[in-house]
Protein backbone atom coordinates (compact mmCIF):
# COMPACT_ATOMS: atom_id res chain seq x y z
CA UNK A 1 0.00 0.00 0.00
CA UNK A 2 1.33 3.27 -1.22
CA UNK A 3 1.99 4.91 2.53
CA UNK A 4 -0.71 5.65 5.00
CA UNK A 5 -4.26 6.26 2.93
CA UNK A 6 -6.41 9.24 3.36
CA UNK A 7 -10.22 9.31 3.31
CA UNK A 8 -12.57 12.43 3.00
CA UNK A 9 -15.61 10.30 4.78
CA UNK A 10 -18.97 13.14 3.82
CA UNK A 11 -22.14 12.73 5.70
CA UNK A 12 -20.80 11.27 8.96
CA UNK A 13 -23.36 11.03 11.67
CA UNK A 14 -22.26 9.35 15.32
CA UNK A 15 -23.08 6.01 14.24
CA UNK A 16 -20.77 6.22 11.57
CA UNK A 17 -18.16 7.65 12.98
CA UNK A 18 -18.87 4.41 15.70
CA UNK A 19 -18.87 1.94 13.17
CA UNK A 20 -15.75 2.66 11.03
CA UNK A 21 -13.87 3.78 13.98
CA UNK A 22 -14.14 0.17 15.69
CA UNK A 23 -13.55 -1.57 12.28
CA UNK A 24 -10.70 0.68 10.93
CA UNK A 25 -8.34 -0.33 13.62
CA UNK A 26 -7.59 -3.24 11.77
CA UNK A 27 -6.42 -0.64 8.53
CA UNK A 28 -3.88 1.69 8.35
CA UNK A 29 -6.05 4.37 6.85
CA UNK A 30 -6.50 8.12 8.43
CA UNK A 31 -10.29 8.66 8.26
CA UNK A 32 -11.43 12.20 8.45
CA UNK A 33 -14.76 13.07 9.08
CA UNK A 34 -16.79 15.72 7.41
CA UNK A 35 -20.43 16.42 8.78
CA UNK A 36 -21.89 17.68 5.61
CA UNK A 37 -22.60 16.02 2.26
CA UNK A 38 -20.40 16.20 -0.72
CA UNK A 39 -21.46 19.18 -2.86
CA UNK A 40 -20.02 21.08 -6.10
CA UNK A 41 -19.70 23.38 -2.91
CA UNK A 42 -17.61 21.17 -0.42
CA UNK A 43 -15.71 18.84 -3.43
CA UNK A 44 -12.55 21.20 -2.75
CA UNK A 45 -12.28 19.38 0.54
CA UNK A 46 -11.17 16.33 -1.01
CA UNK A 47 -7.47 18.15 -1.26
CA UNK A 48 -4.95 15.80 -0.01
CA UNK A 49 -7.21 12.96 0.10
CA UNK A 50 -7.20 9.54 -1.79
CA UNK A 51 -10.33 7.98 -1.32
CA UNK A 52 -13.54 9.13 -1.09
CA UNK A 53 -16.54 7.85 1.06
CA UNK A 54 -19.71 8.80 0.27
CA UNK A 55 -23.93 8.00 1.21
CA UNK A 56 -26.77 8.22 -0.75
CA UNK A 57 -27.47 11.54 -0.56
CA UNK A 58 -24.35 12.66 -1.42
CA UNK A 59 -23.86 14.49 -4.60
CA UNK A 60 -21.22 12.75 -6.94
CA UNK A 61 -22.30 14.20 -10.67
CA UNK A 62 -20.14 15.23 -13.45
CA UNK A 63 -18.91 18.12 -12.11
CA UNK A 64 -18.08 17.21 -8.60
CA UNK A 65 -16.37 14.23 -10.27
CA UNK A 66 -14.39 16.88 -12.59
CA UNK A 67 -12.94 18.32 -9.10
CA UNK A 68 -11.96 14.66 -7.17
CA UNK A 69 -9.91 13.69 -10.74
CA UNK A 70 -7.84 16.91 -10.91
CA UNK A 71 -7.06 16.55 -7.02
CA UNK A 72 -6.40 13.62 -7.20
CA UNK A 73 -8.68 11.20 -5.75
CA UNK A 74 -8.29 7.63 -7.08
CA UNK A 75 -11.32 5.85 -5.44
CA UNK A 76 -14.80 6.53 -4.61
CA UNK A 77 -16.14 4.22 -2.09
CA UNK A 78 -19.83 4.25 -1.84
CA UNK A 79 -21.00 2.46 1.56
CA UNK A 80 -24.48 1.49 0.50
CA UNK A 81 -26.15 -0.80 -2.25
CA UNK A 82 -27.63 1.92 -4.35
CA UNK A 83 -26.14 4.08 -6.24
CA UNK A 84 -28.23 6.12 -8.14
CA UNK A 85 -27.18 9.27 -6.98
CA UNK A 86 -23.58 8.94 -9.01
CA UNK A 87 -22.98 9.22 -12.29
CA UNK A 88 -21.43 6.40 -13.19
CA UNK A 89 -20.84 7.37 -17.31
CA UNK A 90 -18.62 10.14 -16.02
CA UNK A 91 -16.61 8.21 -13.63
CA UNK A 92 -15.75 5.56 -16.14
CA UNK A 93 -12.21 4.95 -16.89
CA UNK A 94 -11.32 8.29 -14.43
CA UNK A 95 -12.18 7.17 -11.00
CA UNK A 96 -13.66 3.43 -9.88
CA UNK A 97 -16.54 3.53 -7.83
CA UNK A 98 -17.16 0.54 -5.30
CA UNK A 99 -19.95 -0.38 -3.33
CA UNK A 100 -21.37 -2.57 -0.85
CA UNK A 101 -23.63 -4.85 -2.43
CA UNK A 102 -25.09 -6.85 0.42
CA UNK A 103 -24.85 -6.33 4.14
CA UNK A 104 -27.82 -7.59 6.19
CA UNK A 105 -30.61 -8.17 4.25
CA UNK A 106 -32.24 -9.63 7.64
CA UNK A 107 -32.00 -5.90 8.54
CA UNK A 108 -34.66 -4.62 5.66
CA UNK A 109 -36.44 -7.41 5.56
CA UNK A 110 -37.74 -7.63 8.93
CA UNK A 111 -38.18 -3.72 8.89
CA UNK A 112 -40.33 -4.14 5.79
CA UNK A 113 -42.54 -7.12 7.62
CA UNK A 114 -42.53 -4.13 10.94
CA UNK A 115 -44.63 -1.81 8.69
CA UNK A 116 -47.08 -4.63 7.71
CA UNK A 117 -47.57 -5.06 11.40
CA UNK A 118 -47.67 -1.41 12.64
CA UNK A 119 -49.93 -0.55 9.74
CA UNK A 120 -52.24 -3.84 10.02
CA UNK A 121 -52.43 -3.72 14.25
CA UNK A 122 -52.74 0.28 14.07
CA UNK A 123 -49.57 0.40 16.69
CA UNK A 124 -48.39 3.35 15.70
CA UNK A 125 -52.30 4.95 16.80
CA UNK A 126 -52.67 2.79 19.88
CA UNK A 127 -48.98 3.78 21.13
CA UNK A 128 -50.24 7.93 21.24
CA UNK A 129 -53.50 6.48 22.23
CA UNK A 130 -52.20 5.01 25.45
CA UNK A 131 -50.16 8.05 26.13
CA UNK A 132 -53.02 9.88 26.60
CA UNK A 133 -54.91 7.43 28.66
CA UNK A 134 -56.96 6.68 26.07
CA UNK A 135 -57.35 2.59 26.23
CA UNK A 136 -60.10 2.55 23.69
CA UNK A 137 -59.90 -0.08 20.83
CA UNK A 138 -62.32 1.87 18.13
CA UNK A 139 -60.68 2.14 14.86
CA UNK A 140 -57.47 -0.24 15.92
CA UNK A 141 -59.10 -3.18 14.24
CA UNK A 142 -56.82 -5.39 12.02
CA UNK A 143 -56.49 -8.60 10.31
CA UNK A 144 -54.74 -11.87 10.41
CA UNK A 145 -52.10 -12.34 8.47
CA UNK A 146 -52.08 -15.62 7.99
CA UNK A 147 -54.39 -16.91 4.86
CA UNK A 148 -53.46 -13.34 3.57
CA UNK A 149 -51.44 -12.95 -0.01
CA UNK A 150 -48.53 -10.87 -0.53
CA UNK A 151 -46.70 -10.15 -3.54
CA UNK A 152 -43.20 -9.79 -3.37
CA UNK A 153 -41.74 -7.57 -5.98
CA UNK A 154 -37.73 -8.36 -6.48
CA UNK A 155 -36.58 -11.63 -5.09
CA UNK A 156 -32.84 -11.02 -4.50
CA UNK A 157 -31.47 -11.30 -0.78
CA UNK A 158 -33.92 -8.91 0.77
CA UNK A 159 -36.81 -10.57 -1.54
CA UNK A 160 -35.61 -13.68 -0.29
CA UNK A 161 -35.43 -12.81 3.31
CA UNK A 162 -38.98 -11.52 3.41
CA UNK A 163 -40.67 -13.79 1.29
CA UNK A 164 -39.13 -16.71 3.95
CA UNK A 165 -40.49 -14.26 7.32
CA UNK A 166 -44.13 -14.07 5.81
CA UNK A 167 -43.98 -17.58 5.00
CA UNK A 168 -43.50 -17.92 8.69
CA UNK A 169 -46.77 -16.31 9.24
CA UNK A 170 -48.89 -18.46 7.29
CA UNK A 171 -48.74 -16.56 4.53
CA UNK A 172 -49.21 -17.38 0.98
CA UNK A 173 -46.52 -15.62 -1.75
CA UNK A 174 -46.41 -14.71 -4.97
CA UNK A 175 -43.67 -12.96 -6.34
CA UNK A 176 -42.01 -11.38 -9.54
CA UNK A 177 -38.47 -10.80 -10.55
CA UNK A 178 -37.14 -10.87 -14.05
CA UNK A 179 -34.53 -13.18 -13.48
CA UNK A 180 -36.89 -15.75 -11.05
CA UNK A 181 -34.60 -18.20 -8.38
CA UNK A 182 -36.46 -21.52 -8.99
CA UNK A 183 -34.18 -22.96 -6.53
CA UNK A 184 -35.84 -20.81 -3.60
CA UNK A 185 -39.24 -20.88 -5.07
CA UNK A 186 -39.07 -24.72 -4.79
CA UNK A 187 -37.49 -24.40 -1.18
CA UNK A 188 -39.40 -21.81 0.25
CA UNK A 189 -43.24 -22.69 -1.15
CA UNK A 190 -44.17 -19.14 -3.44
CA UNK A 191 -45.30 -18.98 -6.90
CA UNK A 192 -43.67 -17.07 -9.36
CA UNK A 193 -46.16 -14.87 -11.69
CA UNK A 194 -46.65 -11.72 -13.95
CA UNK A 195 -46.87 -8.48 -12.56
CA UNK A 196 -51.10 -7.61 -13.60
CA UNK A 197 -51.56 -10.97 -11.19
CA UNK A 198 -49.68 -9.35 -8.76
CA UNK A 199 -51.12 -6.68 -8.24
CA UNK A 200 -54.77 -8.40 -9.12
CA UNK A 201 -54.53 -10.71 -6.22
CA UNK A 202 -52.29 -9.73 -3.47
CA UNK A 203 -53.34 -8.34 -0.16
CA UNK A 204 -49.91 -6.58 0.59
CA UNK A 205 -47.46 -5.55 -1.47
CA UNK A 206 -43.61 -5.26 -1.17
CA UNK A 207 -41.40 -3.50 -3.19
CA UNK A 208 -37.59 -4.91 -2.98
CA UNK A 209 -36.50 -4.53 -6.67
CA UNK A 210 -33.80 -2.01 -8.22
CA UNK A 211 -34.26 1.22 -8.88
CA UNK A 212 -33.96 0.92 -12.95
CA UNK A 213 -35.09 2.76 -16.61
CA UNK A 214 -37.70 0.01 -16.20
CA UNK A 215 -38.96 -0.24 -12.54
CA UNK A 216 -39.44 3.90 -11.80
CA UNK A 217 -42.69 4.88 -10.96
CA UNK A 218 -43.54 0.83 -10.78
CA UNK A 219 -46.39 1.60 -8.54
CA UNK A 220 -48.38 4.42 -10.58
CA UNK A 221 -52.00 5.51 -11.10
CA UNK A 222 -52.57 2.50 -13.44
CA UNK A 223 -51.01 -0.30 -11.48
CA UNK A 224 -52.77 0.76 -8.23
CA UNK A 225 -56.15 0.83 -10.45
CA UNK A 226 -55.46 -3.10 -10.80
CA UNK A 227 -55.03 -3.61 -6.96
CA UNK A 228 -57.38 -4.92 -4.73
CA UNK A 229 -59.49 -1.86 -2.98
CA UNK A 230 -57.32 -1.81 0.37
CA UNK A 231 -54.09 -2.65 -1.15
CA UNK A 232 -51.39 -2.61 1.73
CA UNK A 233 -47.70 -1.07 -0.48
CA UNK A 234 -44.54 -1.47 1.36
CA UNK A 235 -41.70 0.28 -0.44
CA UNK A 236 -38.06 -0.41 1.52
CA UNK A 237 -36.76 -0.51 -1.87
CA UNK A 238 -36.04 2.86 -3.26
CA UNK A 239 -38.63 6.07 -3.04
CA UNK A 240 -38.73 6.52 -7.03
CA UNK A 241 -40.16 3.30 -7.30
CA UNK A 242 -43.57 4.36 -6.64
CA UNK A 243 -45.19 7.32 -7.90
CA UNK A 244 -45.99 9.91 -4.67
CA UNK A 245 -48.94 11.85 -6.27
CA UNK A 246 -50.28 8.54 -8.00
CA UNK A 247 -50.12 6.83 -4.30
CA UNK A 248 -51.78 9.87 -2.84
CA UNK A 249 -54.52 9.97 -4.92
CA UNK A 250 -55.14 5.86 -4.10
CA UNK A 251 -54.68 7.13 -0.10
CA UNK A 252 -58.01 9.27 -0.89
CA UNK A 253 -60.13 7.71 -2.64
CA UNK A 254 -59.17 4.28 0.08
CA UNK A 255 -58.40 2.21 -2.97
CA UNK A 256 -54.82 2.03 -1.25
CA UNK A 257 -55.69 1.03 2.42
CA UNK A 258 -52.13 1.76 3.77
CA UNK A 259 -48.91 2.45 2.95
CA UNK A 260 -45.65 1.48 4.88
CA UNK A 261 -42.81 3.95 3.01
CA UNK A 262 -39.11 3.89 4.51
CA UNK A 263 -37.72 5.71 1.76
CA UNK A 264 -39.55 8.60 -0.66
CA UNK A 265 -38.59 10.05 -4.15
CA UNK A 266 -37.04 13.29 -2.60
CA UNK A 267 -35.55 12.02 0.65
CA UNK A 268 -32.20 13.43 -0.03
CA UNK A 269 -33.25 17.26 0.78
CA UNK A 270 -35.11 15.63 4.64
CA UNK A 271 -33.66 12.17 5.52
CA UNK A 272 -30.80 11.45 8.27
CA UNK A 273 -32.00 15.33 9.04
CA UNK A 274 -33.61 16.99 12.28
CA UNK A 275 -36.35 18.85 10.74
CA UNK A 276 -38.05 19.10 14.12
CA UNK A 277 -38.19 23.17 14.22
CA UNK A 278 -38.96 23.89 10.66
CA UNK A 279 -41.59 23.58 8.21
CA UNK A 280 -41.96 20.82 5.84
CA UNK A 281 -41.95 22.62 2.20
CA UNK A 282 -42.50 19.58 0.25
CA UNK A 283 -45.82 18.94 0.09
CA UNK A 284 -46.33 15.83 -1.40
CA UNK A 285 -44.13 14.60 1.79
CA UNK A 286 -46.50 16.72 4.13
CA UNK A 287 -49.12 15.12 2.82
CA UNK A 288 -48.36 11.36 3.18
CA UNK A 289 -47.10 12.33 6.64
CA UNK A 290 -50.98 13.60 7.38
CA UNK A 291 -52.17 10.09 6.53
CA UNK A 292 -52.79 7.64 9.81
CA UNK A 293 -52.73 4.96 7.54
CA UNK A 294 -49.31 5.41 6.48
CA UNK A 295 -46.08 4.72 7.88
CA UNK A 296 -43.00 6.73 7.06
CA UNK A 297 -39.46 6.07 8.21
CA UNK A 298 -36.62 7.66 7.21
CA UNK A 299 -34.54 5.37 5.35
CA UNK A 300 -33.73 2.95 8.29
CA UNK A 301 -34.14 -0.35 7.27
CA UNK A 302 -30.85 -1.22 7.27
CA UNK A 303 -30.12 0.29 10.48
CA UNK A 304 -28.76 -2.83 12.96
CA UNK A 305 -25.78 -3.21 14.44
CA UNK A 306 -24.97 -6.27 12.07
CA UNK A 307 -25.43 -4.41 9.53
CA UNK A 308 -23.72 -1.34 10.24
CA UNK A 309 -20.50 -3.44 11.12
CA UNK A 310 -21.09 -5.37 7.72
CA UNK A 311 -20.97 -1.88 6.09
CA UNK A 312 -17.61 -0.63 7.74
CA UNK A 313 -15.90 -3.60 7.32
CA UNK A 314 -16.77 -4.07 3.28
CA UNK A 315 -16.45 -0.23 2.56
CA UNK A 316 -12.98 -0.57 4.29
CA UNK A 317 -11.79 -4.30 2.80
CA UNK A 318 -13.14 -2.34 -0.84
CA UNK A 319 -10.63 0.04 -0.40
CA UNK A 320 -7.87 -1.75 0.81
CA UNK A 321 -8.17 -4.18 -2.24
CA UNK A 322 -8.11 -1.41 -4.20
CA UNK A 323 -4.33 -0.52 -2.99
CA UNK A 324 -2.95 -3.83 -2.19
CA UNK A 325 -4.80 -6.29 -4.34
CA UNK A 326 -5.54 -4.00 -7.71
CA UNK A 327 -8.49 -5.92 -7.68
CA UNK A 328 -12.37 -4.33 -7.06
CA UNK A 329 -14.56 -6.99 -6.61
CA UNK A 330 -17.29 -4.45 -5.59
CA UNK A 331 -17.02 -1.83 -8.30
CA UNK A 332 -20.31 -0.65 -10.43
CA UNK A 333 -20.07 -1.54 -13.93
CA UNK A 334 -20.97 1.43 -15.67
CA UNK A 335 -23.47 0.21 -18.18
CA UNK A 336 -24.31 -2.79 -16.43
CA UNK A 337 -24.98 -1.20 -13.14
CA UNK A 338 -23.89 -4.26 -10.94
Amino acid sequence: MPGLIKIAFFDAKPYDIDSFGKASKDFDFKITYFKGHLTLETAPLIQGFQVVCVFVNDVVDRDVIDILERNGVALIALRAAGYNNIDLKAAFKRIPVVRVPAYSPYAVAEHAVALMLVLNRKVHRAYYRTRDNNFTLNGLLGFDMHGKTAGVIGTGKIGKVTINILKGFGVKVLAYDILPDKEHQKNAGFEYIDLDTLYRESDIISLHCPLTKESYHLINETSIAKMRPGIMIINTGRGMLIDSKALIEGLKTGKVGFAGLDVYEEESDYFYEDFSNKVITDDVLARLLSFNNVMVTAHQGFFTQEALQSIASTTLENIRDFFIKQKLPNEICHKCGT
